[in-house]
């Protein structure tokens, strides 16, 4: 379970509206004019285009925009990129400047700077297995390897509003590459999660 802190001013930015620039269709934050000074961990945005179109393939839920559940789902999305791809915490907009803290599993609340230390997968996969269990701790070009399509997201049902949004979400891909001298086996690995967002009320 994880429960981030998002920003009060939030509301400002409609969630559901995507960048007319070249704007991703189901992200905000990731290209325009208020992305110009990003700093971004590989040097430029990431390209979503082959986990949309996963997405869009396979997903089991089609929201109307503007819906409640299209919002957080854009959310969870934007979020989700915000922290991987990111490198300062002051070009993170989804997130409250300050204030903004992820537990996941039940674990020790991580502020952003542990997040960016142990790499956003590494964070969202937490858990309290020992180290020489944990064969997932690895780098994101590892993990990409691994996954070269990436991984889907899709919220499967929202169980109450802002400003404590709950939700479920299911997580998908297909291992189409080596992970860690394994070779791949062009399966679906899929997992399940229910998420809180902790948001202002006035969004």
């Amino acid at each position: 379970q994880t429960q981030p802190t998002l920003p009060l001013g939030l509301s400002r930015t409609p969630l559901a509206m995507a960048s007319a620039e070249g704007g991703d269709k189901y992200r905000s934050f990731l290209h325009g004019d208020g992305e110009k000074n990003t700093v971004w961990r590989h040097g430029f945005p990431p390209n979503y285009d082959l986990v949309n179109k996963l997405f869009e393939e396979e997903r089991t839920k089609e929201w109307p925009e503007g819906s409640l559940e299209e919002k957080v789902q854009r959310l969870l999305k934007s979020w989700e990129m915000e922290m991987v791809h990111k490198v300062r915490p002051e070009d993170q907009k989804s997130v409250h400047p300050k204030n903004y803290s992820a537990s996941t599993n039940g674990l020790k609340p991580l502020t952003r700077e542990e997040v960016a230390a142990i790499g956003g997968y590494n964070a969202f996969l937490a858990t309290t297995l020992p180290p020489e269990h944990r064969i997932y701790d690895s780098g994101m070009s590892t993990f990409l390897t691994a996954f070269p399509r990436g991984f889907a997201i899709e919220v499967l049902d929202v169980y109450s509003g802002p400003p404590r949004v709950a939700f479920k979400f299911r997580h998908w891909g297909y291992m189409e590459g080596p992970f860690k001298g394994h070779p791949p086996h062009g399966q679906r690995v899929e997992f399940f999660g229910v998420c809180v967002f902790h948001v202002s009320s006035t969004v």
